[in-house]
C-alpha cells in the first residue's frame, strides 16, 4: 500500500533558520496547508494532525514557532508541561511569529509538489495566528480552531480578504460566549467568514487528550474543514 510520508525541513529567515514538519500525501502532490501549533510545540499530536491532513490529500508544513527558545520543543499536558507552555507562549514575539509564518508559507509555495493555493490551519495560539496570517494576506484561505484573543484583534477584520473558517467550543472555559458573539457580530455581513460553534465542546476539543478531546465535535469540525478547503483551494 502507498503511504503518506513525512520529514523535517529547514525554513530560512533573515535571522536564522528553523525546522518545520513536512507531511506529504499519497502521490506526493496536493494543495498546501501551513499547520500552526498550539502552545505545546510541534509535538506528537500536531504531527498526527499534519499526517491526517496529508492522508486527506494535502501537503502540510508545520513550523516550529518556539525555535528561538529551543529547537523542536515538545511539551506534555501535565502540570509542568502547562507551566512551560505558558512561559513559551508569553516569550513568543507575535510579530516574529507572523514573519516566521510568512516564511513558512513562502517555503511551502516553493515546494514543486504544491498546487496554486495554500491555507493556514491553527489551533489555540495557532488559531489566533491563522487569523492574523489571513489578515496579512499570506494565504488563500484560513481555519482557526478555538483561536484565543481574536475578539481583541477585530481591528484587523477589514484586512480579511480570503475565506476564513472559525471553530469554537460552546463550553470553552478560555473563550467566553461573549467573545464568540463579538466576533460573529463583527463578521456578520462578511460572506467570506464562516463560524461554527460546537455546543458540547470545550477548549482544545480537537486535541486527542482525555482532558480536552471531544470526538464528535472534532469529527464534525474536521468534516467542515475539509468541505471548506475543497471549496477554496
Amino acid at each position: 500500500m502507498m503511504k503518506t510520508t513525512s520529514q523535517w525541513i529547514n525554513v530560512d529567515t533573515d535571522d536564522g533558520s528553523f525546522g518545520a514538519y513536512l507531511a506529504l500525501p499519497v502521490g506526493g502532490k496536493g494543495p498546501g496547508i501551513v499547520l500552526i501549533q498550539e502552545i505545546f510545540g510541534v509535538n506528537q499530536h500536531i504531527r498526527n494532525v499534519a499526517d491526517q491532513y496529508a492522508a486527506d490529500g494535502y501537503v502540510v508544513l508545520a513550523p516550529d514557532l518556539f525555535w528561538r527558545s529551543g529547537p523542536r520543543i515538545e511539551i506534555d499536558y501535565d502540570e509542568a508541561g502547562w507551566k512551560r507552555a505558558i512561559e513559551l507562549m508569553n516569550a513568543l514575539d507575535m510579530d516574529q511569529a507572523q514573519a516566521d509564518l510568512a516564511a513558512t508559507a513562502k517555503a511551502l509555495r516553493a515546494q514543486d509538489v504544491v498546487g496554486d493555493k495554500i491555507a493556514a490551519i491553527g489551533y489555540c495560539l495557532g488559531g489566533r495566528l491563522s487569523y492574523l496570517t489571513a489578515a496579512n494576506g499570506v494565504v488563500d484561505a484560513a481555519v482557526a480552531y478555538y483561536g484565543g484573543g481574536i475578539q481583541n484583534m477585530l481591528d484587523r477584520a477589514d484586512d480579511i480578504k480570503a475565506p476564513l473558517l472559525m471553530h469554537f467550543g460552546g463550553n470553552d472555559s478560555h473563550i467566553p460566549a461573549t467573545a464568540v458573539k463579538s466576533i460573529a457580530e463583527r463578521f456578520g455581513d462578511n460572506e467570506l467568514v464562516e463560524i461554527h460553534v460546537y455546543p458540547q465542546a470545550g477548549h482544545g476539543f480537537n486535541r486527542t487528550h482525555p482532558d480536552s478531546y471531544h470526538q464528535r465535535s472534532a469529527a464534525q469540525a474536521h468534516g467542515n474543514t475539509l468541505v471548506f478547503l475543497s471549496e477554496h483551494l
